[in-house]
């Protein structure tokens, strides 16, 4: 089988003309890109993740000193985890005497949820926690 193909020279574009029409544009707006970002950004390392699991599976405010031994690491770094969280809206604490409790914020992760099931804006019926389609 044959296939006639036209060939063209290459033409060259005038400066500053693009050299194609983009076939596809954002969705997402810099700023709902900024806040999606942080909160990624902070999900992006293990421990942190391995945190957020652990206090979205709890039944209520979790003692730092609860956390610890779950991890090979100090008290002071799951601390700095936790605050890398907590900076992010991830999760909220709450002092008592010299402990820290920490909590998942209800809805702090239903944006990056939402965005990652269905994209912003669509209707794909995502639940309530973004957990998936129903």
């Amino acid at each position: 089988m044959t296939v006639d193909l036209d060939l063209a020279p290459k033409t060259k574009r005038p400066a500053g003309e693009p050299c194609c029409e983009p076939v596809v544009y954002p969705d997402v707006q810099r700023e709902q890109a900024q806040r999606i970002a942080a909160i990624a950004k902070a999900l992006g390392d293990p421990i942190r993740l391995q945190l957020v699991d652990v206090l979205r599976r709890h039944a209520g405010k979790v003692c730092v000193c609860e956390l610890v031994p779950l991890f090979d690491l100090t008290q002071p770094t799951v601390s700095h985890h936790l605050k890398v969280l907590r900076d992010a809206g991830i999760v909220g604490s709450e002092r008592s005497g010299l402990w820290a409790y920490y909590y998942v914020v209800p809805d702090s992760l239903v944006e990056i949820s939402a965005w990652l099931c269905c994209g912003p804006g669509a209707s794909c019926g995502c639940d309530s926690a973004g957990s998936g389609r129903s």
